[in-house]
């Protein structure tokens, strides 16, 4: 671990260098002010809390509650780069008002026209690994995620737009709930949008989607609920460029179940919905289970991948409850973060996806929901993107990537998706894959068992 962890440092360590040389001297830094103050975050930071005398809910979604500026760290060193912080209210996966941290970078050109939203694919139980406590300073293990997403930061950067880093899992990091990442990320852009002393970010600013894998599960249900939730901020976005998505959970957890690496997200799926919609579900767990549970409850991706490998859902659960459909509450909850069942975007999309996922360690099709990256299923993410050709109005551009995995599908999505997006603030034509794309799965909601 401890070479892994070096190796990693070093890795982002150069991610800053490139930083601080991608942009000309003379503008890379000049568009936002010098830090007040070095602010780190940690577990009692108590900007991270509203202590506001009014109740959270008489302010409205994306209302500013507290800002904050500071140096951008990478693993826990600062850099020249100004990032601005603000508190915000929100609204959490049960539909209750919450607060919630995002993070502004300005532009280093000064342009104020652009941005775009980059949802972080942290993917932790543990609310210290989020992108804003990584910007601040702090350094944990799974924080290494958000710190080695410079590399896809570095080169929005230095195209000139402002970015919006929100912590999508919120305060409780409420992992894999899919509708609480969009609230999250669309008061985020509200947030950031309201803020224009701050951000130099208005009413007047366009604005792009993208994540990869849990920065996907974030944009893609950001695009299927801004018309409903936030047509204020639907109304100035140009495209959504996501890959590796979750699409219909129950699926996935069948797709790695007993697989060599990412069999180790079924404990964490079970702990995020649990968490994210107050359901109790270690009554339904094997005394195994329980511990899994207990040791994974504030753990993260390097947590949890590779160090479970066989594990099934029939080994977490008692013998009754070997079937996740025999749990009603659980069967509500995985449903409520099917995307198959949100609303269609409104505005066009880039959909990416591995297929050879077998590379990393996940059978074939165990359990016939069809291949996959590794951890998504392509066969859902297929019949997402043909969904939306069919009941929308925008083009989808779909791509999948027979030969790789979900780690290596990432590497090659990245640059698309740049120049994909630069295209959309460019104003031309989309293209559309909507008469090519191949069957998928059926999307249709889990029916519990009796």
């Amino acid at each position: 671990m401890t070479s892994r962890a070096a190796a990693c440092r070093l890795a982002v360590a150069l991610v800053a260098a490139l930083a601080v040389s991608a942009v000309p001297a003379t503008t890379a830094f000049a568009a936002a002010p010098a830090p007040a103050a070095t602010a780190k975050a940690s577990a009692s930071d108590p900007f991270y809390s509203y202590d506001g005398s009014a109740p959270l809910a008489s302010y409205k979604p994306g209302t500013v509650l507290k800002r904050r500026t500071l140096s951008y760290h990478i693993v826990g060193i600062p850099t020249p780069l100004t990032a601005i912080q603000l508190l915000y209210r929100t609204t959490d996966a049960q539909g209750r008002p919450a607060a919630n941290v995002t993070t502004v970078l300005r532009s280093l050109t000064g342009n104020t026209t652009k941005a775009v939203s980059y949802q972080s694919f942290y993917d932790s139980l543990n609310p210290q690994d989020g992108p804003s406590r990584a910007i601040a300073g702090d350094l944990t293990l799974n924080g290494i995620i958000p710190n080695a997403e410079n590399l896809f930061i570095v080169p929005l950067l230095s195209e000139g737009y402002n970015l919006v880093i929100p912590d999508t899992e919120g305060q409780t990091a409420d992992f894999a709930a899919g509708p609480e990442y969009a609230t999250n990320t669309l008061d985020s852009i509200r947030a950031a949008t309201s803020a224009a002393a701050s951000t130099g970010m208005d009413s007047a600013t366009r604005v792009g989607l993208m994540g990869y894998s849990g920065g996907a599960i974030a944009t893609s249900w950001a695009a299927a609920l801004a018309p409903s939730y936030a047509p204020d901020v639907n109304r100035r976005l140009v495209g959504f460029a996501e890959g590796g998505l979750l699409v219909d959970a129950a699926h996935n957890l069948k797709y790695v179940d007993g697989s060599l690496v990412w069999s180790g997200v079924i404990p964490m799926a079970i702990i995020g919905v649990a968490r994210s919609y107050g359901i109790d579900l270690k009554q339904y767990m094997s005394t195994y289970g329980v511990q899994v549970y207990d040791k994974l409850e504030n753990g993260g991706l390097l947590d949890a991948l590779g160090h479970y490998p066989g594990l099934t859902w029939a080994k977490l659960a008692k013998p009754q409850y070997a079937n996740p459909d025999s749990i009603p509450d659980f069967v509500k909850a995985v449903n409520a973060i099917n995307l198959g069942s949100a609303a269609t975007p409104t505005i066009p999309g880039l959909v990416a996806e591995g297929d050879g996922g077998v590379v990393e360690g996940t059978f074939a099709d165990p359990a016939g929901v069809g291949t996959g990256d590794g951890v998504m299923v392509a066969g859902d993410v297929r019949a997402l993107a043909r969904q939306y050709c069919a009941t929308g109005d925008h083009a989808i551009d779909y791509q999948q990537y027979n030969l790789l995995s979900h780690i290596t599908t990432a590497a090659a999505w990245a640059p698309g998706a740049l120049g994909w997006l630069n295209d959309r603030f460019a104003g031309k034509p989309v293209p559309s894959d909507c008469g090519s794309i191949a069957a998928g799965n059926s999307l249709a909601p889990e029916v519990p068992t009796s």
